[in-house]
């Protein structure tokens, strides 16, 4: 039987908008799926600074509109619904060259009447900066849909560029009400119970090391995410935010979809499974499951980190110690622990438990028989 392409592995999900689609995208591909929410999405339909906003685009109307989100240009055009001024600020906008800077923009300006003029390549705000700069350096006047972040980068850089802005701030991100979740997710990444995390924002990737760094583990998850998980990004802005802390290669869509994230995730994570022969009988290892002989067999954390030491030794013996120190991160404890697990995990391998061999007073080897290692399946 062939194991679904994230079978076996452990996927974090830090979003809150969408999160029950992203995980029944993972769980349909065969994840096991741990949730932290860390950032919070707060509307702003009564913040004065919206208002403020609106009726200044209704004054003067810009010569050019930017939309950088979905969910901002909806709120936008719903604030002023609840104003009464959802009239005259798309009569408004309309007579404005709109600019969206991704689908979800030109989707809710579509369905709110407005024709988009242009749509960033790659969806970025920067590509949105060097679309306008020029118009910016005439003095046009440019209002801008801030997307949730507290500082109106693309704003200010517009601003400074020579143009009249009108900064719209419709919503902000926060933290989750209840960073407990987030708290354990920062706990499970540390101790290695992940194989990969996934970002939807910008402010979820800095919450997630704001919440471990108010929890004295900041730099211990930052080594986490540099070193020992994928981390998975919807987009370049996301991905640009883990750089900043170290993150060397973000896996990240051409399009910045959640389903072409997933999918993004599924390539990245495809090349990892192990096929094996032991005792006669061939083994596929992905993550934490198992093909033996045609059977799924699921492993255990400790199971699965123990087998994938001794398979690294590629047939050489592993001392107790050595797998106390690597396994269970304390190469100072009972070495029974070892024993017990050993026990285990030869009688979840079955016909292929006989290839773990206990070789007295040194440890324990796999052997690997036939042509041993078969290699890395994609």
């Amino acid at each position: 039987m062939a194991l679904a392409p994230l079978s076996g592995f452990t996927i974090a999900v830090t979003a809150d908008r969408r999160r029950e689609e992203q995980v029944e995208l993972l769980r349909r591909r065969g994840a096991t799926v741990v949730e932290g929410p860390t950032v919070r999405t707060v509307p702003l339909v009564d913040d004065a600074g919206l208002r403020r906003a609106i009726a200044d685009v209704v004054a003067r109307p810009p010569d050019v509109t930017v939309f950088t989100t979905g969910v901002g240009t909806r709120g936008l055009v719903g604030a002023a619904e609840s104003l009464g001024t959802d009239g005259p600020l798309l009569d408004a906008l309309s007579s404005s060259l709109i600019v969206a800077r991704g689908p979800k923009a030109i989707g809710a300006a579509v369905a709110a009447g407005l024709d988009v003029g242009w749509k960033a390549p790659g969806e970025s705000s920067a590509e949105v900066l060097a679309h306008l700069t020029a118009r910016a350096a005439a003095g046009e006047r440019i209002a801008i849909q801030r997307d949730g972040d507290e500082v109106p980068v693309l704003a200010d850089s517009l601003r400074e560029a020579g143009a009249d802005v009108v900064d719209i701030p419709v919503y902000r991100w926060s933290l989750p009400l209840d960073v407990a979740p987030a708290g354990r997710l920062v706990e499970s990444l540390i101790a290695g119970n992940v194989d990969a995390v996934t970002f939807t924002s910008s402010p979820a990737v800095r919450n997630l090391v704001a919440v471990a760094d108010d929890g004295g583990r900041g730099d211990e998850l930052r080594t986490v995410l540099r070193d020992g998980v994928r981390v998975a990004c919807v987009g370049p802005l996301c991905a640009g935010t883990a750089r900043s802390l170290g993150v060397v290669d973000p896996i990240v869509p051409t399009r910045s979809r959640l389903g072409a994230m997933v999918q993004a995730l599924v390539q990245g994570m495809a090349g990892s499974m192990q096929r094996l022969r032991l005792a006669g009988t061939e083994v596929s290892v992905q993550g934490g499951a198992a093909v033996i002989g045609g059977d799924e067999v699921r492993l255990t954390e400790r199971e699965r980190a123990l087998l994938h030491a001794l398979v690294g030794a590629r047939g050489a013996v592993v001392a107790k110690r050595s797998l106390l120190r690597d396994v269970w991160g304390d190469e100072c404890a009972d070495e029974h622990t070892v024993e017990v697990t050993v026990a285990r995990l030869r009688r979840r391998l079955g016909a292929a438990g006989g290839a773990l061999e206990t070789v007295p007073r040194r440890g324990y080897r796999l052997a690997i028989s036939g042509t041993g290692l078969l290699g890395h399946s994609s």
